[in-house]
């Protein structure tokens, strides 16, 4: 009997270690596995059950430095600081709607702020991912010149040095149909540059632009900040709203006319003039497979957040219940019908 415990014991210490070295394999895999899907596009994990809500880490696209996107993704990811501590957000700066629509079929990042045109426009196999969380607040088309320019219309910047916005900026997408409503073709007409908002103003003070389009919310920090070193104007183009539509094309309904407030900009000439315009609303976008549970949550703080970021951002104030739903052309999110349901009257 001795014998027999003496013989079983090595047996059973043999399984017990083979136990312990398949269990260690398998503890390798999983960790390889959150590495290279941390690698991919960040790692979350969300959990019900947890009062903090969800906890990870999640990469959000904005746009250009100075921008709206910019201010609206610090502001946010504030917000969600104080209210989701357990959720850390990466910002990540890109060049605007078109690329954060490639870094998020790229898995690069997890929420992006991105145009309807430019999504009804994105030429991508990695489409049919994208969905909709919210649709925020409109982009507004504006035509930035010195004061005293000849340019009072779009079809007067023919030979004219003028800023056109980033290749992958939403910006450039509107701007060239913008130039071709007026008649002129993007690529003759004008002398291009393909230049951030920053870089524009920077530009037009130093007198190496004529002029420069952006498209942003209002008011946007850098035109604003531009009004205040040298006199500018922005130029009407709430005739080119009916142009801009036949040049997009049939089932594309993004654009509006629209009209920028006389107090969006005190200091721009003439002061307190409100100017005919187009505008186009922005969408928060991610992918399919990102979790429902944090989609919800996250669509619950963009709601919840308005007033708050709209203190700063005036732009934000416009987010509203009743038409965040509205994200066409991408259908809702699973997460955010959820919240939307939940709150339902």
């Amino acid at each position: 009997m001795a014998a027999a415990n003496l013989l079983s014991r090595p047996a059973a210490g043999l399984r017990s270690a083979a136990r312990s070295v398949l269990r260690g394999r398998l503890l390798r895999i999983v960790v390889v596995l959150l590495l290279v899907a941390g690698g991919v596009g960040g790692w979350w994990v969300s959990s019900a059950r947890s009062s903090s809500g969800p906890h990870g880490r999640v990469a959000f696209a904005t746009g250009v430095d100075g921008g709206v996107y910019d201010r609206y993704g610090v502001l946010l990811q504030q917000y969600l600081g104080d209210h989701m501590p357990g959720l850390k957000v990466q910002l990540d700066n890109s060049e605007g709607s078109l690329d954060n629509l490639e870094r998020l079929v790229s898995g690069r990042d997890d929420f992006a702020v991105a145009t309807a045109d430019a999504v009804a426009t994105f030429d991508n196999p990695g489409k049919p991912k994208l969905r909709a969380i919210a649709r925020l607040y409109d982009d507004y088309m504006q035509l930035v010149v010195p004061a005293g320019s000849p340019v009072h219309s779009v079809a007067d910047l023919r030979g004219l040095r003028v800023g056109v916005g980033q290749a992958k900026s939403g910006v450039n997408l509107v701007t060239r149909r913008l130039l071709e409503a007026a008649g002129l073709d993007p690529d003759k007409d004008v002398r291009p540059a393909p230049v951030s908002v920053v870089q524009a103003a920077d530009g037009l003070q130093r007198k190496e632009l004529d002029a420069f389009f952006w498209s942003g919310g209002l008011p946007t920090t850098a035109l604003s900040n531009l009004s205040e070193r040298v006199p500018i104007r922005i130029v009407p183009m709430g005739d080119l709203s009916d142009p801009l539509h036949r040049l997009a094309g049939p089932g594309m309904d993004a654009y509006r006319a629209a009209t920028i407030p006389a107090d969006a900009y005190p200091s721009v000439e003439p002061e307190r003039t409100p100017v005919p315009t187009v505008a186009v609303p922005n969408l928060l976008v991610t992918r399919a497979d990102v979790d429902p549970a944090l989609v919800e949550a996250l669509t619950r703080a963009v709601i919840d957040s308005r007033d708050d970021i709209g203190r700063q951002v005036h732009a934000a104030q416009l987010v509203d219940l009743r038409t965040a739903v509205y994200t066409d052309p991408l259908p809702l999110h699973d997460g955010a019908k959820r919240y939307y349901l939940s709150v339902k009257p």
